[in-house]
């Protein structure tokens, strides 16, 4: 009968571990990585919940560093940016100071090398604004204590589970033996280790919320910060790229301007040089009003103010007229001006009526 009573209290054990085994192949937990059985329903619950809070929050970490790596490359080729931007922008206002015959083109490399230095100032804040922004920030949080300590929470319910597993174990061996022997002595033990398990299931549950609560209120951190700093860098570099249209945008103009200005500068040295080897007795002048300002930026040329009158002695086809206005004289642009009535003059004199 004592064989009987014993082969049968093996036999129970074997299909109590067999059991077991298949509920701990379902409540595997991913972030320990351990077999752990199944205490109940709402263990099975809350372990699930810490499973799927402790995956995503360490997703969330892994993109933050990447979004941290990428912003440190970024900042790296922004200072290489503006060791070469500088260089050319000191060559280019060497070449205008050192060339100044080469008029069209030392003028155009003088404006582009002054220029070039508010383009790397841009460059320059962009880079601080990344760093500020979004390098500071979650490089604080990747490494901050609140995500390590929610994590620590979660490993240390795992290693608890661990433990109810063990204890679970001795309570169905404690069973088998009051079936088989119910002496006091064995009562007195599986007691013991009910009174154990029961006391980790409750630390457990405490332990498990804690912990879930934790990696919740990290993750929902996680995701603020993230977005925040996203939309950051977009803004950033929005108006690091707005800036430096509108910088590039004024060189273009004011270098095009230059040329044409060069190009339509008025032949004064020209007829210096070389003057007219024959001058009629009379030459028709004729009066003409300003409708436009001008300032004059050479002795060569004359200032005229919105509705001065000018005696108009030489029209060029460049697009520039000499003549003279309050006792002054000099050239102006034609369009400046526009005809109001013919002035007879003899000798170089003009009369105005």
């Amino acid at each position: 009968m004592d064989a009987l009573r014993k082969q049968a209290s093996k036999l129970r054990e074997q299909v109590a571990k067999q059991q077991q085994a298949v509920i701990k192949q379902f409540s595997a937990t991913g972030y320990e990585s351990s077999d752990v059985m199944v205490i109940d329903e709402m263990e099975m619950q809350l372990h699930h919940q810490l499973d799927k809070l402790y995956k995503s929050t360490r997703e969330k970490r892994d993109f933050q560093k990447e979004i941290v790596k990428a912003a440190e490359t970024f900042t790296a080729i922004g200072y290489k940016h503006i060791e070469t931007g500088t260089k050319l922008s000191e060559d280019c206002c060497k070449y205008g100071v050192e060339n100044p015959n080469d008029e069209v083109l030392a003028k155009a490399a003088s404006i582009y090398g002054d220029a070039r230095k508010h383009a790397e100032k841009e460059v320059e804040d962009l880079n601080k604004l990344f760093f500020s922004q979004v390098l500071e920030p979650l490089r604080a949080m990747v490494a901050g204590s609140p995500l390590e300590d929610a994590r620590h929470l979660a490993q240390r319910y795992s290693k608890m589970r661990q433990e109810a597993e063990i204890q679970a174990a001795e309570v169905s061996r404690r069973q088998a033996r009051v079936r088989e022997a119910p002496i006091p002595e064995n009562v007195a033990k599986l007691h013991a280790a009910e009174t154990k398990m029961h006391e980790l299931k409750a630390n457990m549950t405490i332990l498990g919320k804690e912990a879930a609560a934790a990696l919740a209120a990290v993750e929902s951190q996680q995701e603020r910060l993230t977005f925040q700093r996203l939309v950051a860098m977009v803004e950033a570099e929005k108006l690091y790229h707005e800036r430096v249209a509108v910088i590039l945008g004024n060189i273009e103009a004011e270098i095009v301007s230059e040329k044409q200005r060069k190009e339509a500068a008025p032949p004064v040295a020209t007829l210096a040089v070389n003057p007219p080897a024959h001058t009629p007795e009379k030459t028709k002048y004729f009066l003409a009003e300003a409708i436009h300002s001008f300032e004059a930026e050479s002795e060569k040329e004359l200032s005229l103010s919105v509705g001065d009158y000018v005696v108009v002695r030489k029209v060029t086809q460049s697009g520039w007229s000499e003549g003279e206005c309050q006792g002054r004289a000099g050239w102006f642009p034609s369009e400046y001006v526009e005809k109001r009535q013919r002035v007879p003059t003899s000798n170089g004199a003009a009369e105005v009526y």
